[in-house]
C-alpha cells in the first residue's frame, strides 16, 4: 500500500525555476531586420507558419512589430510560405 504522503506526478514539478525572458534584438544591438533572410525568421514562425507572439518569444514591442513586417514582406516575395504543414 501507498504511504499516505507518497504523491506520484505524471510530470516533474519545477517550483521556482522561470527562465528570464529577454528582447534578443536589445541585447546583441540589431536595429534591422532584413526580410531577404529567410533561416532567421523561421525562428520567429511555428510549424504551420503563424507568427509567435510576444509572450514566447520574449521581443519587445517595438521589435516584435518589425518582426512580424520582415515575416510578412517574405510571405509576399515567396521567400517564406504563408500556411505550410510541418515547416520546421
Amino acid at each position: 500500500m501507498k504511504a499516505k504522503g507518497d504523491i506520484k506526478y505524471l510530470t516533474a514539478t519545477k517550483i521556482g525555476v522561470i527562465k528570464k525572458k529577454y528582447c534578443r534584438f536589445k541585447k546583441n544591438g540589431i536595429r534591422y531586420i532584413d526580410y531577404k533572410d529567410p533561416e532567421y525568421l523561421l525562428n520567429f514562425i511555428n510549424e504551420q507558419g503563424k507568427i509567435f507572439p510576444r509572450r514566447l518569444t520574449g521581443n519587445s514591442l517595438k521589435y516584435q512589430r518589425k518582426v512580424s513586417q520582415a515575416i510578412k514582406r517574405a510571405r509576399h516575395l515567396s521567400l517564406l510560405p504563408y500556411v505550410a504543414d510541418l515547416l520546421k
